[in-house]
């Protein structure tokens, strides 16, 4: 899996992703996105969120703020996304913990289509119909075999399925990918979660194979985590290596670290 060539393509062609995104985190998602080398715009009002998908590459969703007016704009977003032929990328953020985002996330399912699937284990599970709570936005502990659990979902909806944790997976109907890079200290940051979402949405942008680019994105994105937790004195230094290290990420270091299977 050539990921640098990916961040070639996307520094060559610096395509808009466009967010609907969580209001907590907005900023280092947008941040995230140009530093990979792209151009990242959060248009969120139902009168242009259509028109703005309709300019875009990608399209990522974040229901981590959810409201029911903003959740129409998305599906007005999604809908012209889907007419343009541009890939949509769907976090579930908080699924599993109150019926309103478990709702919400069904319906955006059901209505528009959506390419990639991205959450942490109790919100897939709870989006594959499986009976979990997640703790806010924080995954809870799930039984099932995720791969079989990813796979499973992929297959029901047509979609990429992605699933951060530890280990990160990656798959569709027909594969799957385990992304092991990353950094124990992710965890300790309010973000890393939407900030995995908008790299993965920025790679889709430019490689066609959606479960190649989320692989591909979250090893990119695991390798500047674990590259930043080596001299940073806390989750604050560690935030701001991470950033400069996406940043000054070189090929030689990206085919050296990458830990794909």
């Amino acid at each position: 899996m050539d990921i640098y060539n990916m961040i070639e393509k996307i520094r060559s062609k610096r395509p808009l992703v466009h967010h609907l995104t969580n209001w907590v985190t907005i900023y280092d998602c947008a941040n995230i996105v140009k530093v990979l080398g792209a151009s990242p715009v959060m248009a969120h009002a139902a009168e242009e969120s259509g028109d703005m998908a309709g300019l875009a590459s990608s399209l990522v969703l974040n229901i981590g703020t959810l409201t029911p007016g903003f959740v129409e704009s998305m599906k007005i977003a999604a809908a012209s996304a889907n007419k343009k032929g541009i890939p949509v990328i769907l976090d579930v953020c908080g699924a599993g913990a109150t019926r309103l985002r478990d709702e919400k996330s069904f319906e955006l399912l059901d209505e528009v289509r959506i390419d990639v699937i991205k959450g942490n284990a109790s919100e897939i599970a709870r989006i594959a119909g499986e009976d979990v709570r997640t703790k806010g936005v924080d995954s809870a502990e799930v039984e099932k075999d995720l791969i079989e659990l990813a796979k499973g979902l992929a297959v029901e909806r047509g979609a990429t399925v992605v699933i951060t944790g530890k280990e990160d997976i990656a798959a569709d109907k027909n594969r799957h990918f385990i992304v092991k890079n990353g950094h124990e200290m992710m965890t300790h940051v309010v973000g890393t979660g939407c900030m995995a979402t908008s790299v993965i949405g920025t790679f889709c942008a430019v490689e066609k194979d959606l479960t190649i680019a989320s692989a591909a994105a979250l090893a990119y994105y695991g390798i500047a985590a674990e590259l930043a937790s080596g001299n940073a004195r806390g989750p604050a230094t560690f935030k701001e290596k991470l950033f400069d290290n996406i940043y000054r990420l070189d090929r030689e270091t990206v085919e050296r670290m990458q830990k794909i299977q």
